[in-house]
């Protein structure tokens, strides 16, 4: 394993390294807005699974998954609705995460064994993860810090072996800040689950008939 400081060097390269990475079926570790992330191709089920015992979850727990561009939602999701439209083309790139339906047939098992007929969504917006995105193709994505513990922020709290991820990519200390807003629009009417770093009222605003009971 081997840690590279994205503060120094070619971004080019870094980018190359981690998608090299993904594409060989390793995990990597990288910083989001505010936390540091454990990351793997979303349909290589052995390198979710590896991610999922490193956190230490439990069985059935799903990883997110994060994409580059929402002109890929329709081709991961069914039965998009038009809040989710619009929800999408206001909030992403952004901390908010959308409870969607799969479609059917996708060749991946984010940590549910498929069982769930939903998956978390969402584009974030650090400027690394989303360039690497754009040439690894959808990723499973969970807090590189263990199932239930506090997010890591601080790159010098990430203790993984070498033998448990494939590289590790820093920002030294990332900012402070809220979690994803999270909304479910799996069932007949538009939920938010999480109000996080997107509040309440700038939903409503733009969905006013959200429940968010």
């Amino acid at each position: 394993m081997a840690r590279h400081d994205l503060l120094q060097g070619d971004l080019s390269d870094h980018i190359a390294t981690a998608v090299t990475a993904l594409k060989d079926g390793y995990v990597i570790a990288a910083p989001l807005e505010y936390g540091y992330a454990l990351i793997a191709d979303a349909f290589m089920h052995d390198a979710v699974r590896a991610m999922h015992v490193l956190r230490g979850d439990a069985l059935g727990v799903a990883a997110q998954v994060a994409i580059a561009n929402p002109d890929l939602i329709d081709g991961i999701a069914r039965e998009l609705s038009a809040d989710a439209r619009t929800l999408i083309r206001n909030f992403w790139p952004g901390l908010l995460s959308l409870n969607l339906k799969p479609q059917a047939g996708l060749n991946w098992d984010l940590g549910d064994g498929n069982t769930l007929d939903q998956m978390s969504v969402r584009i974030p917006s650090s400027q690394f993860i989303l360039e690497v995105l754009k040439k690894s193709g959808p990723v499973a994505i969970a807090s590189a810090a263990l199932a239930g513990k506090a997010a890591i922020n601080d790159c010098e709290d990430i203790t993984y072996l070498d033998s448990d991820v494939a590289a590790i990519f820093t920002a030294g200390v990332l900012p402070s800040g809220g979690a994803s807003t999270v909304i479910d629009l799996t069932g007949i009417r538009t939920r938010i689950v999480r109000e996080g770093a997107i509040s309440i009222s700038e939903i409503t605003a733009l969905v006013p008939d959200i429940s968010h009971e």
